[in-house]
């Protein structure tokens, strides 16, 4: 017996990195899971692959309805699509601005609207957004980025207190730099891959990225049942880097 069995998922951004460990995750303790994504064919079988682009509030909505019927209702929805942005102020223009801020705020902004008249039915309702160590340590070159993520703590915690009454718990987790596509993508893009690599690794008090299995965990354990007095919480999965302050080693 897993401790999700008999409860359905959502995850969004399940069809790679984060996502998608957080769909094995899941399924792999008993969830039935359906992976909203631009594409999803790296998805497992048994899982539900539903193409939908959280830009897009009429196709977020077709596609939590289509999740829904499928899986037989909804308890669990992990929102975790989101994209990337690299710069300060004076890098991104405002189109980049809107582009960001329309996938990471308002993406999980229209899931959750769509998903919650079916979580009001659920015992066991969950939400679990993915934030970042960028919501509340300053990083450099990541004002865009961060800002949408300091949106998404805002939002877990209103969204927390909104809906506490209604039997629905929202969390989120905060994780370092993670070992995702999207930071594979920045660091062959840098001007010297393996320096880069090295000053990611050596910021995080831990010596390492945190894999996507990991985070996964964290999120698991916040989505599940035996979590249920947990709701407003960020969640660290950052290898020490909010908390941690370490003498230079000798």
């Amino acid at each position: 017996m897993g401790e999700f069995d008999g409860l359905a998922a959502v995850v969004t951004g399940g069809g790679s990195g984060i996502g998608l460990a957080t769909a094995r995750f899941l399924a792999a303790r008993g969830a039935k899971v359906a992976c909203f994504d631009l594409k999803v064919d790296g998805i497992d079988p048994g899982m539900v692959g539903v193409v939908a682009d959280v830009t897009d509030d009429a196709a977020v909505r077709a596609g939590v309805a289509t999740a829904v019927e499928q899986l037989g209702g909804l308890d669990i929805l992990v929102n975790n699509a989101g994209i990337g942005a690299a710069g300060t102020v004076a890098d991104n223009d405002d189109d980049e601005w809107h582009r960001v801020l329309d996938v990471n705020v308002l993406g999980m902004v229209r899931v959750s609207r769509a998903a919650l008249p079916h979580l009001r039915a659920s015992a066991h309702a969950a939400i679990v957004n993915t934030c970042s160590i960028a919501a509340t340590a300053g990083l450099p070159n990541r004002a865009l980025y961060s800002a949408s993520k300091g949106a998404v703590l805002s939002l877990t915690q209103a969204m927390a207190a909104d809906h506490i009454r209604e039997g629905i718990r929202v969390n989120c987790v905060t994780p370092g730099t993670a070992d995702t596509p999207w930071v594979r993508r920045l660091l062959s893009a840098a001007d010297d891959p393996d320096a880069e690599l090295a000053a990611l690794r050596a910021r995080q008090p831990s010596g390492r990225l945190v894999s996507a299995e990991e985070v996964a965990a964290a999120i698991g354990y916040l989505a599940s049942p035996l979590a249920s007095a947990t709701t407003g919480t960020a969640l660290a999965v950052d290898g020490g880097m909010q908390g941690l302050r370490l003498r230079p080693a000798s």
